[in-house]
């Protein structure tokens, strides 16, 4: 088989096991197929990029179609798709500027960058330091593996870029303690996704808010993974009313496409001037194209009702699975199709890989926080399917 080959061929970082790892060939809404035509009911959902399922109609039509008229030009030129993306963003979201890269660690980079920009702008050269969350994921790039609060991803990296530091999440006071003359922005995940499905509490965004108005610092929300329907609001701050000056969208933005953007307010943008930041693919016509679509559906506030809806009644049949096996389950938590079971004991894996001999993708953090992250137009009959899985394989480990 081919997959036999990528031992030889690629670079290992992905620990994929050739005895165990499906090799996928076709996805059509929430099932994946692999090689031998055994379908998968997809629970991963591509980490949380999938939105709208695996090969979308709308998307892939909007994707072919602008294929067909124009691939790719630099941002040397304006392109259709990108404007159009760029005002439907605005017009969506309290940003007024949006800026396009690829990915969510590209869209967190320029983040970063635009805050300590933001500072010089306003004639203060010693104000670079970027307060982050321990246990957040801000992504791989040399400037946002340092903003990610987890040593074991920094593990053999240093030296790390200087200029952050690092506070107890949803601890105001924390952050607090942070605080020095340098400090330039707070930035943080609304809801931790690789850190173990922890959700903020609106105490915590809004005395953060507070926080960055009183000593005139910036305020920057990842919403890289929990953002575009994922909650079941556009972008988890929104549950809230607490406003950021930045904020980044990436993954489901393109529907299975490569896309990120970081969006601010009027004021911040002032930071940047041409040449200060740039990406060669950033706003591609094509993933523009698909994201567009994305963005026409995920935002109707009636998919997002449901996307509530359905996340309550998962949410609420794995914590009744916590009641049934309290030795097995420590904690269920989350916010619509974005949950993590936390695990009592290290079965994490183990779990998973059970759930994937029964045909159920899912995905384990560490090895305690087994995270569902479906497709947000996942149908009820799947979300029961899956759950049958999940509670049939629980059972067996309690």
């Amino acid at each position: 088989m081919l997959k036999n080959e990528e031992a030889q061929y690629m670079i290992n970082v992905y620990n994929r096991q050739p005895e165990l790892t499906p090799f996928l060939v076709k996805g059509e809404g929430s099932y994946v197929w692999d090689e031998e035509g055994t379908a998968h009911l997809d629970f991963v959902g591509g980490l949380a990029v999938n939105a709208l399922g695996h090969s979308p109609p709308d998307v892939v039509k909007a994707a072919c179609e602008q294929l067909e008229r124009l691939i790719h030009t630099s941002n040397l030129y304006y392109t259709e798709p990108q404007i159009k993306l760029a005002r439907s963003l605005v017009q969506r979201t309290s940003a007024d500027r949006v800026f396009f890269c690829n990915s969510g660690a590209e869209a967190n980079e320029a983040a970063i960058k635009l805050a300590r920009k933001y500072a010089r702008t306003l004639h203060r050269e010693d104000r670079y330091e970027i307060i982050t969350a321990l246990n957040s994921f801000h992504g791989r790039t040399m400037g946002t593996l340092t903003a990610t609060g987890q040593e074991k991803a920094q593990k053999g990296f240093a030296p790390l870029l200087p200029g952050f530091r690092y506070a107890h999440f949803n601890d105001l006071r924390s952050f607090k303690s942070q605080l020095s003359a340098k400090t330039c922005a707070v930035m943080v995940e609304p809801l931790q996704g690789e850190g173990g499905i922890h959700l903020a509490t609106g105490e915590f965004l809004a005395g953060l808010r507070q926080l960055c108005d009183e000593q005139e610092l910036l305020l920057i929300f990842d919403e890289v993974q929990c953002g575009m329907g994922r909650t079941g609001a556009l972008f988890a701050f929104e549950h809230y009313g607490v406003l950021p000056d930045i904020f980044t969208a990436a993954k489901a933005l393109g529907g299975g496409l490569p896309i990120g953007a970081m969006l601010c307010t009027e004021e911040v943008a002032k930071g940047f001037s041409p040449g200060d930041h740039a990406s060669t693919f950033g706003g591609n016509p094509v993933a523009c194209a698909a994201a567009q679509v994305v963005l026409e559906q995920v935002g109707r506030e009636d998919f997002l009702q449901e996307v509530s809806r359905k996340g309550e009644h998962l949410k609420g049949e794995l914590s009744r699975l916590t009641e049934k096996l309290p030795a097995l389950i420590k904690e269920v938590r989350g916010k619509g199709l974005l949950l993590g079971v936390e695990l009592n004991e290290d079965k994490g894996k183990e779990i998973q890989r059970k759930c994937q001999e029964k045909r159920l993708l899912i995905n384990c953090i560490g090895e305690r926080v087994l995270r569902l992250m479906p497709p947000l137009n996942v149908k009820q009959e799947e979300i029961e399917k899956a759950l049958a899985i999940l509670t049939e394989v629980l059972l067996e480990n309690k």
